[in-house]
């Protein structure tokens, strides 16, 4: 798999544009101390941050969401142990690169740079590179599950609808999975819990 292609997967865009947008926080930031407390500050950057979720919502015209009493220990666990795309090893590889972009934008704001700031930066993108570019494939077997989240009708997705929805279609609802013995590239997410 090419970089490119690592891009792709779901989970990857997330982690990384969290991780660009977290870094840049601080350079930012500040820019804006001595006009504005450190208090104001971080309660402006929570502001800003519901409303670009929220704006993000709207342009996307995402459907409301209300979390079923029966989901909220599932919730609490996402939470502690991260987005079910990639899983919570990877996504913390991906998010631990902040550092990295908050330097970048730090050094191109002025801020000196050194050598160690440099080969640290290099083997940072060295480790995303080589998590984008990993190929992971094998035959595996999906046990019996119950379960909802966010899906489209993919290969692990095969279930019937008392109203049609339309291919490709993002929609949320119990659903159950059959068991299922198969081969493809994939990574340690919600549907990928198995040992190796």
């Amino acid at each position: 798999m090419n970089w490119i292609e690592g891009l792709r997967q779901r989970g990857v865009l997330a982690a990384l544009g969290a991780a660009l947008l977290f870094g840049a926080g601080t350079p930012l930031a500040t820019l804006l101390l001595d006009a504005v407390s450190p208090w104001m500050l971080a309660g402006l950057l929570y502001l800003g941050a519901g409303l670009g979720l929220t704006l993000y919502r709207c342009w996307t015209r995402a459907p409301h969401v209300r979390l079923a009493r029966s989901e909220m220990a599932w919730f609490a666990g996402a939470i502690v142990a991260g987005l079910r795309h990639l899983g919570t090893a990877r996504t913390g590889a991906y998010f631990s690169v902040t550092p990295l972009f908050g330097a970048m934008l730090a050094v191109l704001m002025g801020e000196a740079s050194s050598l160690q700031l440099i080969i640290a930066g290099g083997l940072m993108a060295l480790g995303t590179w080589l998590h984008l570019t990993e190929r992971h494939e094998h035959l595996h077997m999906h046990d019996a599950l119950v379960h909802e989240h966010e899906h489209i009708h993919d290969e692990h997705h095969q279930h019937e609808h008392r109203i049609p929805v339309v291919p490709g279609t993002r929609h949320s609802h119990r659903h159950s999975h059959e068991p299922l013995t198969h081969t493809h590239p994939h990574f340690p997410d919600a549907h990928h819990r198995h040992r190796h």
